[in-house]
């Protein structure tokens, strides 16, 4: 197996889904004046002693920031004086931020501008024409972000001075890229693709901002590696259009494999769309792309493009040692999805954390399944369900184009909500966010609360770490295994499922499992259980895997984890992603190798 290439083509844009010419936007990341306000006593720009500089978009609390404030800081700000790019006559300047942990108030000149709540989501400011008159503003961003709040949607990031268990260091203020871009006064601001094999078509919804004539039109073109498969042209009666392009169907499935998006074949369709003014000149054009990709469950089977598939994940964090939870360079992500295809994964289950829409772009484009969950509060109160359903229908409208994602989670082990059992509110409140979800995006399962106390979900996911082999074949191969898992078995101490049982019929995922650290710090470091060298490890490995593999009740499993994570050391890889083990024996593991007789069972040539 080769190793994972190391370049990539060039800087990526921030919104990958939605592309103008690379001349329209302009990154913002580099340095800037910074400080930070521990009791978060300033209220305004005026009142900010600036004592720091900072490289953005690392968080403060990492090295690679220029800051490495690891102790508790309820506020920080930033300030940079931008010199703006020319805009013709009638053009629209905003500028973007992909994410600012946790709240963020925003001036520009002075002038407050704009208040965004969430940490993992992203907003826009439009710079009005007349503050952009001297060709330069000065921003500053305030970020509050209380270290002590279990009640807002925080992940991993620890309410402890220093990181303990499976928590991390906390991540505050800007850790996504800004960027400055710029729009025709009519313009597209925001696009969804769906797909229906049934049908053989794709969805398409467009927002167009601005002041929309009567004779408006669209036009669009898709592309399979070069070769026109449609081209459409709408008029707009308003600021919305919903459309249905019907393909020219092959019929047979050498034909269809051709343009269906899989694991091993991630066929993308190019999009090229044009916003046509009443005179028909272009007033906006950009590029996008999606994919003809359907995903779901019948009964105990997950199915892609109508075919059951069995789910090879890896859990992954995805934090890197000296910049947190932001990539430490433009290639990092695309590394990232490629050495997770090496080691045989078709998927990963992105834990705890909303990634990068750059890490989307290459999954979709290198064919890596990704479960989207997200980050948890830790208490149930009103906020706390406010905060986290306002911003979990924010992660919705920005990612549910692309086809890398097969599931979201909205709850993990019952995190925010900890007496499912005998809490109604708490059981209502879960199947509330989960139909809602169902509701915003039809199109993919949803697991309602992964590893256990399942209420309402498509997919029933178990957290597992027993570390013998032995013992956990006896669980998966019990007589009458599924009544077994759901009555008896306690995993975490948990039930698997909360009400009937035999209303349960859905596919099984060992969502997490494994979890064998290895490392030479036996003290600062910890797993689920330990190896004491590189070829205990694999030994062990194996014979999990080999076990795991082997269980028809199992559509799936996620094995903890991807590389090591602080003080979790239970990776496959080291945190700077050097393998314990080589890829190509890890790839082994996951059948890439001598199958099992489970292996060749209904895979239906979908696999990496």
């Amino acid at each position: 197996m080769t190793s994972p290439s190391t370049t990539t083509r060039g800087p990526i844009c921030p919104r990958p889904l939605l592309r103008r010419a690379d001349d329209t936007w302009v990154s913002l990341d580099g340095i800037w004046e910074f400080a930070v306000d521990r009791a978060a006593l300033w209220v305004h720009p005026t009142e900010v002693a600036w004592t720091h500089k900072i490289l953005v978009p690392f968080a403060p609390e990492t090295e690679r920031s220029g800051i490495g404030e690891k102790s508790y800081f309820a506020a920080c700000w930033y300030r940079r004086t931008i010199d703006l790019p020319r805009t013709d006559a009638g053009e629209r300047l905003f500028l973007r931020f992909g994410a600012v942990d946790y709240a963020a108030t925003v001036w520009i000149d002075g002038v407050h501008v704009a208040v965004h709540e969430g940490g993992y989501t992203p907003f826009s400011i439009e710079i009005p024409p007349q503050l952009r008159a001297g060709g330069s503003v000065e921003v500053v961003v305030r970020a509050l972000d209380d270290p002590h709040d279990l009640a807002k949607p925080r992940g991993k990031q620890d309410w402890q001075e220093h990181p303990h268990s499976i928590w991390y260091p906390r991540t505050t203020g800007i850790w996504q890229t800004v960027w400055l871009e710029r729009v025709p006064a009519v313009h597209i601001a925001y696009l969804r693709w769906t797909s229906n094999l049934f049908r053989w078509e794709i969805g398409f919804s467009a927002t167009i901002a601005g002041p929309v004539p009567p004779t408006v039109a669209l036009r669009l073109r898709l592309s399979s590696r070069e070769r026109l498969l449609a081209e459409d042209h709408y008029v707009c009666t308003h600021n919305e259009i919903h459309r249905r392009i019907p393909l020219s169907d092959p019929g047979i499935d050498d034909a269809r494999n051709e343009l269906l998006w899989c694991p091993g074949s991630p066929n993308l369709l190019d999009a090229e769309i044009e916003l046509l003014g009443p005179d028909g000149r272009v007033v906006d054009a950009l590029r996008s792309y999606t994919a003809l990709r359907t995903i779901g469950v019948n009964r105990d089977q997950i199915l892609l493009n109508g075919r059951p598939i069995r789910l090879r994940m890896v859990l992954d964090q995805g934090y890197w040692p000296e910049t947190g939870m932001t990539p430490p360079d433009e290639g990092a992500l695309r590394r990232d999805v490629e050495l997770v295809l090496a080691m045989g994964f078709n998927g990963v289950r992105k834990h705890q954390k909303i990634e990068d829409p750059r890490y989307h772009y290459w999954a979709d484009r290198l064919g890596l399944l990704v479960w989207e969950e997200m980050p948890s509060a830790y208490r149930f109160n009103t906020r706390s369900v406010q905060a986290l359903t306002h911003e979990w229908m924010q992660v919705l409208t920005r990612d549910s184009s692309h086809p890398c994602i097969v599931a979201w989670v909205p709850f993990n082990e019952s995190w925010g909500v900890p007496n499912l059992p005998d809490n109604p509110f708490e059981r209502h409140y879960v199947t509330a966010l989960y139909h809602l979800t169902r509701t915003l995006d039809p199109n993919r399962p949803v697991v309602g609360n992964d590893g256990w106390e399942s209420v309402a979900t498509d997919i029933v996911g178990i957290h597992d770490y027993d570390c013998d082999p032995a013992r956990m074949l006896r669980r998966y191969q019990a007589p009458n295994v599924r009544h077994n898992l759901y009555e008896r078995e306690r995993f975490g101490g948990r039930e698997l499922v909360l009400g009937n049982f035999q209303e349960f019929v859905h596919p099984v995922v060992l969502s997490e499992f494994g979890g064998i650290a290895l490392s030479p710090d036996r003290h600062a470091t910890w797993g689920y259980s330990r190896s004491n060298n590189a070829g205990e490890l694999e030994r062990r490995l194996h014979a999990l895997f080999e076990v795991v593999r082997a269980q028809d009740i199992l559509a799936g499993y996620c094995y903890t984890q991807f590389a090591d994570t602080y003080q979790e050391a239970n990776g496959l890889l080291h945190a700077d992603r050097t393998p314990k083990v080589p890829l190509e024996r890890i790839a082994v593991l996951n059948g890439l190798g001598p199958p099992t007789p489970h292996d060749d069972h209904g895979q239906q040539g979908q696999e990496v």
